[in-house]
């Protein structure tokens, strides 16, 4: 009984130490977005992220419009990847998961005309830190 709670235990503490839940920062193009990612670590120990907004306008309806809202991971040492399209639903949340390798690393989300672009050129509307073991 005593052991199963001990693994119990331990179970529980490497849940908190492998996953976390960080807000995103909207720019002043969206004063009324707001955004977290949570993020885990899987069985890889590669990084399980979840970004999650709310109230984030279509990026159509920026001025100027664009055509999709692009996710990126830029890690400590500055390489920047497209790591897929943010989707916006017609109630103004978005929702975009991915995996990556990388455990210190910045999200950003920039409105662009083209989700296939390979560096952000367009404004940036939001952007976290990420900082996992």
């Amino acid at each position: 009984m005593r052991r199963l709670l001990v693994s119990l235990i331990v179970v529980l503490l490497c849940g908190v130490v492998w996953a976390g839940e960080v807000p995103l920062v909207a720019s002043p193009l969206v004063p009324a977005a707001a955004g977290r990612i949570s993020y885990e670590h899987d069985r890889n120990r590669n990084i399980k992220l979840e970004i999650k907004t709310k109230h984030l306008a279509a990026p159509e309806r920026l001025t100027p419009p664009k055509n999709s809202y692009v996710v990126w991971i830029r890690s400590s040492d500055g390489q920047t990847q497209n790591a897929g399209v943010l989707k916006i639903n017609s109630d103004l949340e978005g929702s975009f998961t991915t995996t990556t390798p990388v455990k210190a690393f910045d999200v950003l989300i920039t409105a662009e005309d083209s989700p296939a672009v390979s560096q952000p050129s367009g404004p940036e509307i939001m952007h976290g830190s990420i900082q996992a073991q």
